[in-house]
């Protein structure tokens, strides 16, 4: 086990050392939890006006972590993060693209992860939903 700043990383050596995630985090005692609903590249009126796989990535990802920046988090308190993707084939393209992305919004903290294609999103122009939960420091 190892830190990784408020977080101890849990990965064992039997599953690999993982690449672009941790296969888990435990949490400090008193954490709160914060349960973030799917954020899609709309706007505030439910739009989405961007069609690229990156930049809808990355308008998601934003949106993720202004709500966890909203109740007083840090990127680095997001301890799972679940991507649904429409095209998995979009997103194995894009992944240096998205490596740039992720430094910039999440620097060096890798959350448990999980990445899932769907066949489709409620957001019908959307190619990407993210889901997070966080643990937020004791207030």
């Amino acid at each position: 086990m190892g830190q990784d700043g408020f977080f101890t990383l849990v990965n064992p050596p039997s599953l690999g050392r993982p690449s672009g995630f941790s296969h888990g985090l435990l949490a400090p005692a008193g954490g709160r939890l914060l349960f973030v609903a799917g954020q899609t590249a709309a706007d505030e009126r439910g739009h989405i006006g961007e069609r690229g796989f990156t930049a809808q990535f990355e308008t998601a990802l934003r949106k993720a972590l202004a709500v966890v920046e909203a109740a007083g988090g840090h990127r680095e308190h997001v301890a799972r993060m679940t991507i649904f993707v429409t095209d998995l084939e979009a997103y194995l393209v894009s992944r240096r693209a998205l490596g740039d992305v992720w430094s910039r919004h999440m620097g060096a903290h890798y959350p448990a992860m999980a990445l899932v294609q769907v066949t489709r999103l409620v957001d019908a122009d959307a190619a990407v939903e993210i889901e997070a939960t966080a643990v937020l420091p004791e207030a």
